[in-house]
């Protein structure tokens, strides 16, 4: 099955080099481009992609207002920010949103790579390197009210389920987290499932939001398991 990809960015070198990349894989076709948040409204609705690679920065509509609404309309195109390391405040404001995950735009080849594959197959894109430090950043400011509820909503999981929020939130992958319970992929990833199903979200990279305005997950915590 080919992965279809629309690449948003406002400068042409860096989706010439994208493009190259992608193209260069057998299952994976990028169906457009797009230089600004409005022109990527418009190619979503035309193409309907598997996975949107989008820039924060750029003109007429950033990145960030632009995925917010590919999320709320285009809810089967997965959206996936790319960013820089100075970014983490305009990052962070596009977790709530519902992405798919960030990426680095100086990420290897292969991960580029990996990254559309894992986020089509439905995964998250929860680099430690971006998406957890920027989650501990705006984490460290929490809003009382906001975790209170928060807190509450985790009364609807089993002890199972918390569990297996808590070692996503800090960074584990599927399979460390299977071999950390002693379970099997298969099981976890039901456990997962039913968690964003009774919290009522879409995505991982939200569950791990939701861990740490809950306070299940501190700031820093997810470094003790690396």
């Amino acid at each position: 099955m080919t992965i279809s990809v629309a690449l948003v960015d406002d400068e042409a070198m860096i989706r010439v080099g994208l493009r190259l990349v992608l193209s260069s894989e057998s299952d994976i076709e990028v169906v457009g481009e797009a230089s600004d948040g409005v022109e990527a409204l418009d190619l979503v609705a035309r193409t309907r992609p598997d996975v949107v690679l989008i820039d924060v920065r750029m003109p007429k509509m950033d990145g960030l207002e632009a995925s917010r609404r590919l999320v709320r309309d285009h809810p089967e195109s997965k959206v996936v920010v790319l960013t820089t390391f100075d970014e983490d405040a305009h990052v962070a404001a596009a977790l709530h949103a519902g992405v798919s995950g960030f990426l680095l735009k100086v990420a290897p080849p292969e991960h580029l790579v990996e990254a559309v594959r894992t986020v089509a197959a439905g995964g998250g894109l929860l680099d430690p390197a971006v998406t957890l430090r920027v989650i501990a950043a705006f984490a460290g400011q929490p809003d009382p009210s906001r975790a209170t509820s928060r807190a509450a909503e985790l009364d609807a999981l089993t002890g199972r389920e918390t569990d297996v929020l808590k070692l996503l939130a800090q960074g584990l992958t599927n399979t460390q987290i299977a071999a950390r319970l002693f379970l099997g992929e298969a099981t976890v990833k039901t456990h997962l499932s039913r968690v964003l199903m009774k919290l009522n979200l879409t995505t991982r990279v939200q569950a791990v939001v939701f861990a740490y305005e809950s306070g299940l997950v501190r700031p820093g915590e997810q470094d003790r398991h690396r």
